[in-house]
C-alpha cells in the first residue's frame, strides 16, 4: 500500500473541513500559514454553505481579523474562544508557552469538547513554531508541521525576482538557483535574492549558500564545513570518485521525473588515513552543496530526553537546507555503546541511534548522508543492512600507480612541480603507506630542505620515507581483519582486489631498518 504525502495547505484544509476542534500548526513562518488560513476562509466562504469569520490573537494586540477584542490575557482569551458563539477560524499566534499552565490546558480541553458537541463549525489554530504537547491534549491536539516552500514556490519566486531586474537565465540555471534556495523559508529566499543582487548584480550560488550556513549555525549541533578540498585533491579511489561524479546531479527535478530515487548516502569503511574524511570534504565542493559535520558526541546530553530531542533537530536542520551532504565521521564511536546501552545511560544511546537509522532508512528529503568508519568490529550490525546506505565501500591503502598520484597531489600543494621528482621512486619508497603518510613524508623532507637552505628533491623525500613505520607495519593483523571482512562485505572504492597478495606491504628494508638504532644496522652476520 503507497501512503500519498499530502501537502501542508491540502492538510490543513482537510483538517478544517473535517471539523477538528483543536489543530496545532508548527511553522516559523507566520504570515506563510496566515496566508494559508485566509485562503481556507475564502474557499469555505465562496461555497456559502458555512461562511466563518477569522480571528488572530496575540498577546500583545489581542484579537484582531473579522472582530477586534483587546483581550491580551491567554486564559481570558480562552474564555471568549469557548463562548464564541458564531462559526469561526480562529489562530492563536505563540500560543506554546501557555501550554505549561494547567488551567490553559484544562481551558482548552474544554474548547475541545464544546467545539465538538455544537453544530456550529469552530476551528482553533495554536500556530508557533515550536510546540510540545502536554500529555492531556495528546488527544485532543492534532499536530501539523508546515512544510518549507516547496520546489514550484521557489522556482516562482526565483523567476520574479528575474524578471523584475531584467536578468536572463535559461531554464537549467533557473533550476540551479531554486535548488540551491531550496530549505529556506519564502522570506529568507526574498532576503537572500536581495543580497545576491545587491552584491552581484545577478543570482550566485555561492551567496544562497552562505544564508543556509547562518541557519545551522544557530542549531548548535552541526557545523558548517566550509571545505576548500577539490576532486583532484583525492588521488586514487577511482571507483568511488566514478560512482559520486554519477551522481552529481541526481538531485535535481530533472532526475525526478527520469525516475531516480534520491540518493540516500555511503558508508566508507577502511584503514585511518587512506582518504574517507578527504572524500567526503570534496563530495560538498563538487556537487555545490552545504556540507554539514555531525559530531555524534554532541547530540548526547547530560538533561534527560534531551539526546532524543538533539537528534531530531539535527534531522529537521539537515532536512531544512536541503539539498546538503551530511558528514558524520568515525561513525562506529558515537555508536558503539549501543549493545549495552540499557545497563549504561537508560537506553539512551540505543533510543538515539534507533532515530537515526529510521531516518537512514524511511528519508525522502535531499540529504546524503556520507559516514565514516575505521573500526567494523565497533559497528552496531543494524547499520549495515541493505537500505540504509546505496552503497558500502572499502578504502585500502593505495596502490603504487596511486601513490604516485598521491604524492603528486601533495607536492602540487607544496608549490613544487612534480614532473621535476621521480614519482616511480617515491612510490616505491612508499610502499605500504597510507595517503596521510605520503603527506607527512613529502612535509617533513620539505622541511629538512628548509633547514638545509636547500631545494626539495626526490631524494629527501626518499629518505623521509624510510624514516617512517606505516600503519600497515603496526597494524597489520588489524588491517587483515579488515580486508577479510570487506572482502565479501563491501566494494572497493580503488578498483583493486580487497582480498589479494599483499605485495604492497612496505619492504623489509624501508619499515624494518626504520625500527632498529642507525648505530646497529648493516651488522656482518656470520653464516648459519
Amino acid at each position: 500500500m503507497t501512503v500519498q504525502r499530502i501537502e501542508s495547505r491540502t492538510e490543513l484544509r482537510h483538517l478544517v473541513q473535517a471539523r477538528y476542534p483543536l489543530i496545532a500548526v508548527v511553522s516559523g513562518e507566520e504570515e506563510r500559514v496566515e496566508d494559508a488560513v485566509r485562503d481556507i476562509q475564502t474557499r469555505l466562504n465562496q461555497k456559502g454553505t458555512h461562511p466563518r469569520k477569522l480571528l488572530f490573537w496575540s498577546i500583545t494586540e489581542g484579537f484582531s481579523g473579522d472582530e477586534q477584542h483587546d483581550i491580551t490575557d491567554p486564559i481570558k482569551a480562552l474564555n471568549f474562544v469557548v463562548n464564541f458563539d458564531d462559526r469561526g477560524l480562529i489562530v492563536l499566534r505563540d500560543f506554546h508557552p501557555y501550554l505549561k499552565n494547567p488551567m490553559v490546558v484544562r481551558r482548552l480541553r474544554d474548547c475541545h469538547r464544546e467545539f465538538k458537541e455544537s453544530d456550529k463549525p469552530r476551528n482553533l489554530i495554536l500556530l508557533s513554531p515550536t510546540l510540545k504537547v502536554p500529555t492531556e491534549l495528546e488527544k485532543e491536539l492534532v499536530v501539523v508541521d508546515f512544510s518549507l516552500p516547496d520546489r514550484e514556490e521557489l522556482r516562482a519566486l526565483v523567476a520574479d525576482f528575474g524578471a523584475a531586474y531584467r536578468l536572463k537565465h535559461d531554464e537549467e540555471a533557473l533550476d540551479r538557483f531554486t535548488e540551491a534556495a531550496l530549505g529556506l523559508t519564502y522570506h529568507e529566499a526574498s532576503y537572500v535574492l536581495s543580497k545576491s543582487l545587491v552584491r552581484h548584480r545577478d543570482f550566485d550560488i555561492g551567496t544562497i549558500l552562505s544564508e543556509k550556513k547562518a541557519i545551522i549555525r544557530k542549531s548548535g549541533l552541526l557545523e558548517y564545513y566550509e571545505s576548500d578540498q577539490q576532486f583532484g585533491d583525492v588521488g586514487g579511489l577511482e571507483v568511488l570518485k566514478e560512482w559520486l561524479a554519477k551522481r552529481q546531479n541526481a538531485f535535481t527535478q530533472k532526475a525526478r521525473d527520469f525516475g531516480l530515487p534520491v540518493p540516500k548516502g555511503i558508508l566508507l569503511i577502511g584503514i585511518p588515513g587512506c582518504g574517507k574524511s578527504l572524500t567526503a570534504k570534496a563530495v560538498g565542493a563538487l556537487w555545490q552543496m552545504p556540507l554539514l559535520r555531525l559530531d555524534v558526541g554532541k547530540v548526547f546530553s547530560g538533561l534527560v530526553g534531551s539526546s532524543e530531542e538533539n537528534i531530531r533537530k539535527v534531522i529537521q536542520t539537515a532536512e531544512a537546507v536541503a539539498p546538503a551532504v551530511l558528514w558524520l565521521d568515525e561513525l562506529e564511536k558515537g555508536f558503539s555503546g549501543v549493545q549495552s546501552s540499557g545497563q549504561s545511560d537508560a537506553g539512551t544511546t540505543a533510543r538515539v541511534f534507533g532515530s537515526f537509522i529510521t531516518w537512514l532508512q524511511e528519508k525522502e528529503s535531499a540529504v546524503f548522508v556520507i559516514a565514516t568508519a575505521n573500526d567494523v568490529s565497533l559497528m552496531p550490525p543494524e547499520l549495515l543492512r541493505k537500505g540504509r546506505f546505496d552503497e558500502i565501500f572499502f578504502v585500502d591503502m593505495p596502490s603504487e600507480a596511486e601513490r604516485r598520484e598521491i604524492a603528486g597531489i601533495h607536492l602540487t600543494k607544496k608549490k613544487r612541480d612534480p614532473a621535476n621528482f621521480d614519482l616511480e621512486a617515491i612510490g616505491r619508497a612508499t610502499r605500504g603507506f597510507s595517503g596521510a603518510e605520503i603527506e607527512q613524508a613529502v612535509v617533513s623532507a620539505l622541511y629538512d630542505a628548509f633547514f638545509e637552505d636547500a631545494e626539495l628533491d626526490t631524494e629527501r623525500v626518499e629518505r623521509a620515507a624510510r624514516e617512517v613505520i606505516p600503519l600497515s607495519m603496526t597494524m597489520k593483523e588489524r588491517i587483515d581483519e579488515l580486508r577479510e571482512w570487506a572482502g565479501t562485505r563491501a566494494r572497493s572504492a580503488s578498483g583493486q582486489p580487497i582480498l589479494r597478495d599483499d605485495d604492497d606491504a612496505p619492504a623489509p628494508e624501508s619499515g624494518a631498518q626504520a625500527a632498529v638504532p642507525a648505530g646497529f644496522r648493516g651488522l656482518e652476520l656470520e653464516d648459519a
